[in-house]
């Protein structure tokens, strides 16, 4: 009995043990998950029922110096319809007037062929039908009005999602330079330059999940975004037009490889304009690259450097002798000809208008043989071995290798005295040149004049000075007096007119590179300039690359032109007291226009331009004359399209759909828009002014 006692308490005592070591285990349990384990799965749990959705800022627009848009961040929407949530009664009373809506607003389908679209995927019951992507804004704000979506999402089925799109309303019109907006790929241009400026700071909304799967934003756990600034460009919207359209002409005539065209401010360094167009696989041109800011070999335009050197040092005058060995001569065993031979004892002047490549190679190396360095020195003066620093991104470096500057091979230093073994960029020859033009003080070039915060200026940018001691003043007057030596009897005399004066150098290099070879005959023809002589008001630097074996291939032939077409334009633009006669001698040169024009057939309109004080925002004229003394208006002005109507939208609304169509906006007054000066549904010209009233 005493056992059966004993044996009973034994298993009492190991049964409560046990049930205090498993009370134990699930305490140490607890307090591990609840210690231990509890922070990340109260994390896991918050993400499940809470999220942090972005909330992203408006893009900061980006303006030419009148205030013409040249990129801006433009809503489309991908509309869907959940047909699912429309009553069968409504959608069979509607789907007719739904369908007639659409085809009035997209013109790409019969209201006969939307209707039957439309009443399958009812009968199916789709509820996320894709029925339009990409749809602008003033089309998304109609649909809304449309029957059955006008009912929104509960019992209309209206769904749109909105995504921001960045658009040049100019297209390629200085696509290059104003640049590209990628979240996927790096941006180029402005838009990386000043990415910081533009892009703003993200906002964040903390949503939390309730029940049915509904996300709700919990007060007070939001940021809101602060949208990005706008910037202001120097660039001229009409000189950037005329620049390229007279940069394409030539290259559509050469079949040229690519050309780039800059246009500088004299006095500011400011970039006015800065075309860059390259031949397509289809042998159409497109911005695709900022060929002023790739560095290449810049033949004879780089003699200025040269001549500037010699000079500045005291070794010759513009008057001096020098022999151009009839056109040939050997430096150390290495053949150097001119491009036409014959030519015998000249002066400098001479050489230099008439671009000898002799004459000028041996005022090198005659006096800089034993000291080198005192030439390269004067290139570091001039500040030919560095990047110009301009607010662009993409900027390549120059390439002077160090074997050349070492000047391991003798002829070295007459083949850079004329423009070879040295890799600028266009940029910096036509800095260069401004230099010059300035009277020696160099200013640094730049594209953005301002930033801006809703309208006003809170950051300014000044023309800046990189130096002033270039070379001495009386050899600034001797370069100025060589280079207008060039227009007035040397290779750029095609330019010489009886109405201004045009200082200048032409230039043509022979291209080996990125296999390309010699024998090849690639080369790149320019012209660099600035005119007027006696006070300068621009510097133009054309570089254009021919194709493969090209006939025409000097800059007096490919390059000059497009900077002719374009001085002519800037001159009767920024001199007020040319007579008109004159005026219109300027213009006879003149014979291209953007395709399209509205006035009928202008062959002869280049013989009856009579006002060249105000050129249109896009285009090469505002006015003419037709036969009958009317004035007519040239379409490259006109925007394919119709005014929109903005009427009963707010203002940031209006000034999205208006500045995509091209125009320019002047508000008053606050709300929505009342009344707009322009009326909807007439023609549409690029930086019309709109002014709206706002009640």
């Amino acid at each position: 009995m005493a056992n059966v006692k004993r044996d009973i308490k034994f298993r009492v005592y190991i049964t409560f043990i046990g049930i205090c070591f498993f009370a134990l285990a699930i305490l140490a349990k607890a307090l591990k998950t609840q210690i231990v384990e509890g922070p990340e799965l109260r994390r896991l749990s918050k993400e499940d029922y809470t999220i942090i959705d972005t909330l992203e800022p408006e893009r900061g627009n980006i303006y030419s110096e009148d205030g013409s848009l040249l990129s801006s961040s433009v809503p489309e929407f991908d509309v869907h319809i959940d047909f699912g949530a429309i009553n069968k009664d409504t959608f069979n009373n509607n789907v007719e007037g739904l369908a007639k809506g659409l085809n009035k607003i997209f013109q790409d389908k019969t209201p006969g062929s939307y209707q039957q679209l439309l009443k399958a995927e009812f009968k199916a019951q789709n509820r996320y039908f894709s029925l339009k992507k990409n749809v602008k804004y003033f089309n998304y704000m109609a649909m809304r009005q449309l029957p059955i979506l006008k009912l929104g999402a509960n019992k209309g089925g209206f769904i749109a999602s909105e995504k921001i799109k960045r658009t040049n309303p100019y297209g390629m019109l200085g696509n290059r330079m104003i640049g590209m907006y990628r979240t996927n790929a790096p941006s180029v241009g402005l838009e990386s330059s000043y990415n910081n400026v533009l892009s703003g700071k993200e906002g964040r909304v903390i949503k939390q999940k309730l029940a049915g799967g509904y996300w709700m934003p919990i007060e007070g756990g939001d940021i809101d975004p602060i949208n990005g600034k706008d910037i202001v460009t120097t660039i001229d919207v009409n000189t950037q037009d005329i620049a390229e359209h007279a940069l394409l002409n030539v290259l559509t005539k050469e079949e040229a490889t690519f050309g780039t065209c800059i246009v500088m401010e004299t006095k500011t360094g400011a970039i006015k304009a800065m075309a860059n167009l390259g031949r397509q696989k289809d042998g159409s041109y497109w911005e695709d690259a900022n060929y002023a800011l790739k560095p290449i070999e810049p033949g004879s335009t780089f003699k200025i450097n040269a001549l500037m050197s010699a000079i500045d040092d005291g070794y010759v005058d513009v008057n001096s002798k020098i022999s151009a060995n009839g056109g040939v001569c050997y430096f150390a065993n290495q053949r150097m000809s001119d491009s036409h031979l014959g030519l015998g004892t000249i002066s400098v002047k001479e050489a230099f208008s008439h671009s000898s490549n002799v004459a000028c190679a041996k005022l090198i190396y005659n006096n800089y043989t034993k000291n080198p360095q005192a030439y390269v020195d004067h290139l570091k003066k001039m500040r030919i071995l560095e990047p110009t620093g301009i607010d662009l991104a993409g900027e390549q470096k120059p390439r002077i290798t160090d074997r050349t500057l070492s000047f391991s091979n003798p002829a070295s230093l007459a083949w850079m005295a004329i423009g070879y073994e040295v890799m600028v960029t266009p940029l910096r020859t036509c800095m260069v040149y401004n230099t010059i033009a300035n009277n020696g003080v160099m200013m640094k070039p730049y594209v953005v004049k301002e930033v801006k915060e809703y309208n006003n200026t809170i950051q300014k940018f000044e023309p800046k000075v990189v130096t002033n001691n270039v070379c001495k003043p009386s050899t600034v007057a001797a370069l100025k007096e060589c280079a207008f030596a060039v227009v007035e009897e040397g290779t750029g005399k095609s330019l010489k007119n009886d109405i201004y004066t045009i200082c200048g150098k032409t230039g043509t290099a022979q291209v080996a590179d990125k296999g390309i070879t010699y024998k090849d005959r690639v080369y790149h023809g320019s012209f660099v300039g600035f005119f007027p002589k006696e006070n300068p008001l621009y510097t133009i630097c054309v570089v254009i690359r021919t194709k493969k074996g090209a006939s025409n291939y000097y800059g007096g032939q490919i390059a000059l032109p497009v900077f002719k077409e374009v001085s002519n334009h800037l001159y009767a633009n920024s001199v007020k007291d040319i007579p008109s006669m004159e005026k219109d001698s300027i213009a006879a040169p003149f014979n291209t226009f953007h395709k399209g024009m509205i006035a009928g057939k202008m062959n002869t309109i280049n013989q009856k331009l009579k006002c060249f004080n105000q050129i249109p925002t896009s285009g090469y004229v505002s006015k003419a004359l037709d036969s009958n003394g009317k004035v007519i208006i040239a379409t490259n002005q006109v925007i394919k399209g119709t005014v929109p109507d903005v009427r009963g939208m707010g203002l940031r609304d209006a000034m999205q759909v208006l500045e995509q169509a091209g125009m320019r906006v002047i508000p008053s007054g606050s709300g929505k828009v009342k009344q707009q000066s322009i009326n909807a549904g007439t023609l549409a010209y690029r930086g019309q002014l709109v002014n709206l009233n706002l009640e």
